[in-house]
């Protein structure tokens, strides 16, 4: 791995070998052996797969369905891109749970290099890197496509909750409805390019979700809350639990919000802060918030 900020060591896992993921031995030209950083934890695996420049609404969806499903004890499994790839992973990571990312670059060749550290932290934080190619295997145009089958095939569903209609991402989405995989999708705007992915894919079948409870269901899961730390929303000051309620309709700015809640910008500015220590809401960029999280 770049840097040497790691030094667990990497594996080379053979697919005759007991250490090869059953799900993924399973699929259609599985990798002959895989290269392994970290350790590929014994949980139930669920893809997000999605839009390199997502909206906020993509971005917001794509963040609480993976924290939600982290805090679950669910290994959420992406591939490292920009987008919503990156936002599941962090979201993972900062709901204390495990994240796998497959790459279509060798492991000392991390791609994108802004993702060197993202990197680092999901195998710090007991996750795992993932690729079929040798260590230093630069991040061709057509490894990727062929690096979906693994994040499909790793997984138990692939979800999509924001894609334009032409997206890399519903070549994964195919590859597991091609393995008999579930494939699930958030609706979202008709008006909007990039949920003409998700939206297609519900046209042709894939069941719609609006939550990870969805996902529970349809993969007859129990939920285990043992994962993750956040405040419980009964301890949350009614200010708090007003900002929640106005961002769950949807992304705001500072000055909105204040304008909407009656918060001075101050006060709000510090219940902000308390939010997005626990994963409640994150920054938008640009002196805007999304909300994470329902109360």
């Amino acid at each position: 791995m770049p840097d040497n900020a790691s030094t667990t060591t990497m594996q080379v896992i053979q697919l005759s070998d007991k250490g090869y993921p059953t799900a993924l031995k399973s699929i259609y030209n599985p990798p002959r052996h895989i290269h392994v950083l970290g350790d590929i934890p014994a949980l139930p695996m669920v893809a997000i797969v999605g839009s390199r420049k997502p909206t906020p609404y993509g971005e917001m969806v794509a963040y609480k369905i993976a924290a939600d499903l982290a805090r679950s004890g669910i290994c959420v499994v992406s591939g490292l891109a920009y987008g919503i790839d990156s936002i599941v992973h962090q979201a993972t990571l900062e709901a204390g749970g495990k994240t796998v990312a497959v790459l279509g670059s060798g492991l000392e060749n991390i791609y994108p290099t802004a993702h060197r550290a993202l990197a680092r932290e999901i195998v710090r934080s007991g996750g795992a890197l993932i690729s079929e190619y040798e260590a230093t295997a630069p991040p061709l145009k057509h490894h990727f496509p062929a690096r979906n089958r693994i994040i499909a095939g790793i997984s138990e569903a692939t979800i999509v909750p924001e894609a334009d209609a032409k997206s890399g991402s519903l070549i994964t989405a195919q590859l597991a409805l091609d393995e008999n995989r579930h494939v699930l999708a958030v609706p979202g705007p008709i008006t909007s390019a990039r949920s003409a992915g998700p939206n297609n894919l519900l046209k042709a079948g894939a069941s719609p979700i609006t939550s990870a409870a969805d996902i529970y269901s349809i993969l007859e899961i129990s939920q285990n809350n043992s994962v993750g730390k956040m405040m419980s929303t009964t301890e949350l000051s009614q200010s708090a639990k007003q900002v929640l309620s106005i961002l769950h309709a949807g992304p705001s700015t500072t000055e909105d919000l204040s304008k909407a809640s009656g918060i001075a910008i101050p006060t709000l500015l510090s219940t902000l802060t308390i939010l997005e220590t626990q994963n409640y809401v994150r920054s938008a960029g640009g002196n805007s918030w999304i909300g994470l999280l329902e109360i």
